[in-house]
C-alpha cells in the first residue's frame, strides 16, 4: 500500500509519525547524535538517546527541538527526513502529504522555518496546525461545533491551554514549562538536599516512579544513585515521594496560573461549556499522578485525562489528514 499522508508531532521529547490507517508507526526522542570532526549526524532516535550522557567528547548529543520549536534548523531537517524515509522504507520516490504540528504562539518565521524543513525532507505539501488543536482532535472533542473545549497539553518543553470553539481557537497561552523542567527541578532538589549528581534518565526514572502533584498519605520510596558532590564518589540515597511532590510543585503551579489566564480571557458562554463538560489533559505530563486532581482543585473545574494522552497530537495529525475538507479552517498553512 503506497503512503500518501503522513501526520508528525514534533515534540521537545519525543517525534511520532501517524499513518492514517495504521495508527502510529513510529515514536522514537527528540535526539541527534553529531560528530564534531566532520559535523556528520551518526545517529537519530532510539539510538542516539542512548548515546545522552555517556558519549566522548568527540560527539555532540543534542535535541534540536527547544521549547516545541526548532533551534537547530538543518538537524531538524535531517531528522524529519530520517522519520519520513524510515515510514516510506524503499518507497522513498514518493512524495507525501504531511502534517506537523507546532505550537499556539508560533511566529510567521518559526513556520516558514517548519514548512520549508518539512518540504525539503521529502514532503510533497506541507500542512501546519497549532498543537492545542490537534491535541483536541486526537482527544475526540469536537472542535467544529459553537461549543467551548478547553484542551491542556502538556508536552516536553511547553504546555500549552487552549479553548477552542467552531474549529479554531478563541483563548490560548503557553509556558515553557512542561516535562523537561520537571526533571530539572528534581535534579535540582536531589542536588541541595542529598549533594549527589544525577542524570536526566535518573530525574525522568524517579518522575515517573515517584512523582505525584499532590502530596500522598503513603509515601514511597526509591534508592537512586549518582555521584556524591562532597567526595566526588559513587553513592546511593533513598528519595521518598512527597519531597519530589515539593521539588516539582512551582512548575505545576505555573501551569495552573497559566489555565487561570485562559479560564479569565475566555467568553462566559463558553465558560458555561467548559464548566459541564470539564478541561481535558493531554501530553505525556498528564501522565503525572493527581494532576488531574490538582487542577480541578485549584480552579474548580473538572479535569480529566485523555485517553491515550501521549499519542493525542500525532491521533490528531492523522484524523486531521483524514478529514482535510473537515478540518479545513484548524489548518494554518499550506505549501
Amino acid at each position: 500500500m503506497f503512503i500518501k499522508k503522513i501526520g508528525i508531532d514534533l515534540g521537545t521529547a519525543n517525534t511520532l509519525v501517524y499513518v492514517p490507517k495504521k495508527g502510529v508507526v513510529i515514536n522514537e526522542p527528540t535526539v541527534v547524535a553529531i560528530s564534531l570532526e566532520n559535523n556528520r549526524i551518526l545517529a537519530i532516535g532510539n539510538e542516539a538517546k542512548e548515546m545522552m550522557g555517556k558519549a566522548p567528547d568527540a560527539i555532540f548529543v543534542s535535541r534540536p527541538m527547544r521549547d516545541g520549536v526548532i533551534a537547530d534548523y538543518r538537524i531538524t531537517q535531517a531528522m524529519l527526513r530520517y522519520f519520513i524515509g524510515k515510514v516510506l522504507n524503499r518507497l522513498r520516490f514518493l512524495r507525501p502529504d504531511v502534517m506537523v504540528s507546532v505550537p499556539a504562539g508560533i511566529t510567521s518565521t518559526e513556520r516558514r522555518a517548519v514548512i520549508e524543513a518539512t518540504i525539503k525532507a521529502g514532503a510533497k505539501n506541507a500542512y501546519i496546525v497549532k498543537e492545542p488543536v490537534l491535541a483536541a482532535i486526537g482527544a475526540g472533542l469536537h472542535i467544529n461545533e459553537p461549543v467551548g473545549n478547553m484542551i491542556i497539553d502538556i508536552g516536553g518543553g511547553t504546555s500549552e491551554m487552549a479553548v477552542i470553539s467552531l474549529g479554531g481557537i478563541v483563548s490560548c497561552a503557553s509556558v515553557r514549562v512542561g516535562g523537561d523542567k520537571i526533571n530539572q527541578s528534581i535534579s535540582d532538589h536531589i542536588r541541595k538536599k542529598h549533594n549527589l549528581s544525577i542524570g536526566d534518565k535518573t530525574a525522568e526514572m524517579i518522575k515517573i516512579k515517584l512523582g505525584s502533584a499532590l502530596p500522598q498519605e503513603e509515601e514511597s520510596s526509591l534508592q537512586i544513585k549518582g555521584r556524591d558532590l562532597v567526595g566526588g564518589l559513587p553513592k546511593i540515597v533513598e528519595v521518598k515521594s512527597n519531597e519530589i511532590t515539593e521539588a516539582i510543585s512551582e512548575q505545576l503551579r505555573e501551569i495552573i496560573k497559566t489555565s487561570k489566564t485562559v479560564l479569565r480571557s475566555t467568553p462566559p458562554e463558553l465558560i458555561a461549556d467548559i464548566m459541564d463538560k470539564g478541561m481535558v489533559l493531554s501530553g505525556g505530563g498528564a501522565l503525572l499522578k493527581n494532576l488531574d486532581n490538582l487542577i480541578t482543585k485549584a480552579t474548580g473545574v473538572s479535569c480529566r485525562i485523555a485517553k491515550e494522552p501521549l499519542l493525542c497530537v500525532a491521533k490528531g495529525t492523522g484524523m486531521a489528514l483524514e478529514n482535510l475538507d473537515i478540518y479545513k479552517r484548524s489548518i494554518m498553512s499550506k505549501k
